[in-house]
């Protein structure tokens, strides 16, 4: 029987002193999780405590020198990633860490080679809360089909998991949450495997913690844009590629 491949889960955090060493528990427990890659984006509460207080010999953990953003802190954790397969896991529990194995089973039965969890595919267990920001999402990720060819129904999911020589070379370039859109600009372009699963969502209101807003969906949109139409005139983009396939 062929051997599964290894699996490295990156998990930004930033002030998710109340949730993250519950996410952490979590993950250690599951046994196909080889490798747990945490970097603190200069939390300022006590999440770098939560963290320490988890102890496995799964877990690295880095912290940033300056609250940079969620682009940059996935940026260093899959530099530091050592394993086949990188998938991301959020810090605050809107995502269950025990479906990841649903996101990465594709990956393990060599049919995919990117993989997002869709939480509008089918209906699985959702919290119900903001219509707008369904709306914007929906919007966001038909603006992005529309110009990537790609019939995604959820570009903005945490739940993405990638082969390591796919996401451990990508240049990531955007700031705050724009990862989504870039990600989803770049691999549009690869002679790769793309699919999606079906995924539970667990949101959190403002009060709880949630920390995009209204902000951040404008910069997506800028950010759609921007990678869709720049990609073949940005250096570094276009040496990525070039190493699947000529734009």
């Amino acid at each position: 029987m062929k051997k599964r491949p290894t699996v490295s889960v990156l998990v930004p955090a930033y002030n998710e002193e109340k949730t993250i060493a519950e996410v952490l528990s979590k993950l250690i427990e599951l046994d196909y999780i080889d490798e747990i890659i945490v970097v603190n984006d200069c939390s300022t509460d006590k999440t770098e405590n939560a963290i320490r207080s988890i102890k496995s010999s799964k877990i690295s953990y880095f912290k940033l020198p300056t609250n940079q953003g969620k682009t940059a802190a996935i940026r260093k954790a899959k530099e530091l990633a050592t394993q086949d397969v990188l998938i991301i896991q959020d810090a605050d529990l809107e995502y269950d860490p025990e479906e990841l194995i649903d996101v990465l089973d594709p990956i393990f039965k060599d049919q995919a080679d990117v993989v997002y969890g869709s939480r509008f595919l089918v209906k699985k267990t959702a919290r119900v809360l903001y219509y707008y920001h369904f709306l914007a999402n929906k919007c966001l990720t038909c603006l992005s089909n529309l110009l990537t060819n790609i019939n995604f129904t959820d570009i903005e999911t945490c739940y993405k998991a990638f082969r390591r020589e796919i996401f451990q070379p990508m240049p990531l370039t955007s700031q705050g949450f724009g990862m989504e859109v870039e990600i989803t600009a770049l691999i549009s372009k690869l002679p790769i495997r793309i699919y999606e699963v079906p995924i539970s969502y667990y949101g959190r209101t403002y009060e709880e913690g949630k920390k995009i807003g209204k902000i951040d969906g404008i910069m997506a949109l800028y950010y759609i844009l921007f990678y869709n139409l720049m990609i073949p005139f940005l250096k570094n983009h276009r040496a990525y590629i070039s190493k699947f396939k000529k734009i």
